[in-house]
């Protein structure tokens, strides 16, 4: 049976949102120990490595791209600098489950986005399950107390740099190597990271700059939060390309699943119940979203047929 573009969406949204977590996990255990900024850098290092091999072996470095198309790549690399400059200085403060559920925010904020930008068709019954996700994170965030601080700000700050970065490739050529684009956003934030590091002077970046010699056990992590950052990447990129972004956008919600149970099995951090609640109105949203998308499908062919 074949599968529709919007399915392809979902099921590589599922898998970059799985990978980013498990990098997220790393990078919030190697952090607490060594400076932020190197370790941004030497994961953007395997990541470049990661991607550079991978480009070589499929020939994705062969593909001509269009003026235009590096635009769009500077663009979102630009943007995924800021969005791994706010998310992980956030992440030193914040459960990673808390944190996730801000970044929850994603998918309406990106539906909503794209219909202005890209006068994209959206629907009742799914703008109104989109809003109830959002309604879940809310119960999750309960802005007004103490769990919303300005760590929580950074979080914001952080979506709405992946709202630019996420609709950034959707004016891409179809014939733009996805590696390509990811290994551009690699570059530059490792880029981003050395030169931080070298900031060590400067009180801002107190306890994020600075170097220092790693053990093995924090060089394996540094190594596997990279491995993870190249499949999300990837991931994430295909994603936002295969299928209507109203359709695929909701399920970032899955992140917030991954989050609570690495959370509590890497660092014995466990949510309270409405963080719980948020995340079940949240998950639930999304499901529906995608049994809706087949209904339409299934009632188009229906009409042809």
């Amino acid at each position: 049976m074949a599968i529709s573009d919007n399915l392809r969406g979902v099921a590589y949204m599922c898998l970059s949102m799985l990978a980013f977590t498990v990098n997220d996990t790393f990078m919030k255990s190697v952090t607490a120990e060594v400076p932020l900024f190197q370790v941004i850098f030497l994961r953007g290092l395997v990541a470049i490595a990661g991607l550079a091999v991978m480009g070589f072996v499929t020939g994705a470095f062969r593909q001509k791209l269009a003026g235009g198309d590096w635009g769009l790549i500077a663009l979102r690399s630009l943007a995924e600098i800021l969005a791994t400059l706010t998310f992980l200085t956030a992440l030193l403060h914040m459960e990673l489950a808390n944190l996730s559920a801000i970044m929850q925010a994603l998918p309406l904020a990106v539906t909503l986005a794209a219909a202005v930008v890209f006068k994209d068709r959206i629907g009742w019954r799914r703008m109104l399950a989109i809003l109830v996700g959002f309604a879940g994170v809310l119960l999750i965030i309960r802005p007004g107390t103490a769990a919303f601080d300005v760590w929580s700000l950074m979080g914001v700050a952080s979506v709405l740099s992946v709202v630019v970065r996420d609709l950034s490739v959707r004016r891409l050529g179809a014939n733009v190597p996805s590696i390509v684009v990811a290994l551009g956003a690699a570059v530059l934030v490792a880029l981003m990271g050395l030169g931080f590091s070298l900031l060590h002077d400067v009180a801002l970046f107190d306890g994020m700059a600075g170097w220092q010699a790693l053990t093995l056990e924090q060089l394996a992590k540094v190594v596997g939060a990279g491995g993870f950052l190249i499949v999300g990447y990837l991931c994430a990129v295909t994603a936002m390309r295969s299928g209507d972004i109203g359709v695929v956008a909701p399920f970032r919600y899955t992140s917030l699943l991954w989050a609570i149970g690495l959370g509590f099995v890497a660092f014995g951090d466990l949510p309270d119940g409405w963080t719980v609640v948020g995340a079940g109105v949240v998950v639930a949203s999304g499901i529906y979203t995608l049994f809706r998308e087949r209904a339409l499908r299934q009632a188009a062919r229906a009409a042809k047929g």
